[in-house]
């Protein structure tokens, strides 16, 4: 198996590469970090259940985090650039 090979995979995780350059991060690298991190602090878990819960924990903050960062960061003229179509407005009963 050579490393030419493009798995079906590898699109999804460099899906953050079509984004315009302000968005252009990798979340999941971000998040990996961020659960590294946190399970550092903690450093021993008593079971595998802690773990879990922690680990949860992190996903939930994160995703509420994801939510309001859309909603303040990603407009509709910033992501514009990624559609073919010129006028992108949103639909009338969002408005």
């Amino acid at each position: 198996m050579g490393c030419d090979t493009q798995t079906d995979g590898d699109s999804d995780v460099l899906a953050y590469k079509s984004f315009p350059t302000q968005h252009r991060t990798n979340p999941l690298e971000r998040l990996n970090g961020e659960i590294k991190r946190r399970t550092d602090v903690v450093d021993i878990f008593s079971n595998e259940d802690a773990i879990t819960r922690l680990v949860g924990a992190i996903l939930l903050e994160q995703n509420d985090e994801w939510a309001v960062q859309r909603a303040h960061c990603i407009t509709l003229e910033s992501i514009a650039q990624l559609s073919d179509d010129p006028l992108v407005t949103l639909p009338d009963m969002a408005a």
